[in-house]
């Protein structure tokens, strides 16, 4: 599947994790294998330094320490280029692992690019979702079309958290 086919993936609880090597906010590779062993959250969205990104990405920060506790680690995954992640890691103070997918390959590899409503019309880009990787490299839960504001605190219930 190509990032500019309409019609996503879509991942569900069980199915395996789709790989991926991508650069982070400092240029270093960043790989689903590093996590081997221990859950990790995979969010994808659709640009940094824009206002329901930036809400996510805060939630996402100021909850990484009860998250990391629980054995959760966090990747966020953007089309933006490297630079941009830098300026909104550095800009906002996020200690999450943010990376790039400019070429949206992994981004269409779990389904987060595609068709969507934006407005009320149909519009092809990254579709707001989050995964919950289990030790083995496997979907432990998949949501799609996910809200900015309050999907952390969300996700922390679901998980058993809060």
């Amino acid at each position: 599947m190509t990032a500019t086919d309409a019609a996503p993936v879509r991942l569900t609880a069980g199915d395996p994790a789709p790989e991926f090597t991508l650069p982070d906010a400092g240029g270093n590779p960043v790989s689903l294998s590093d996590y081997r062993g221990r859950r990790v959250i995979v969010y994808c969205y659709p640009a940094a330094l824009t206002p329901g990104c930036t809400t996510q990405a805060v939630d996402f920060t100021a909850s990484a320490g009860d998250l990391a506790e629980a054995g959760l680690d966090i990747v966020g995954i953007s089309p933006d280029p490297v630079e941009k992640l830098l300026r909104f890691r550095d800009k906002e103070q996020l200690s999450i692992t943010l990376v790039s997918d400019p070429e949206k390959e992994v981004l269409a590899a779990y389904g987060a690019y595609g068709t969507k409503k934006l407005y009320g019309k149909e519009v092809v880009g990254v579709i707001r979702s989050t995964f919950v990787i289990d030790a083995e490299g496997r979907i432990e839960k998949a949501s799609y079309n996910v809200k900015a504001t309050g999907h952390v605190a969300k996700l922390r219930r679901d998980l058993g958290l809060d």
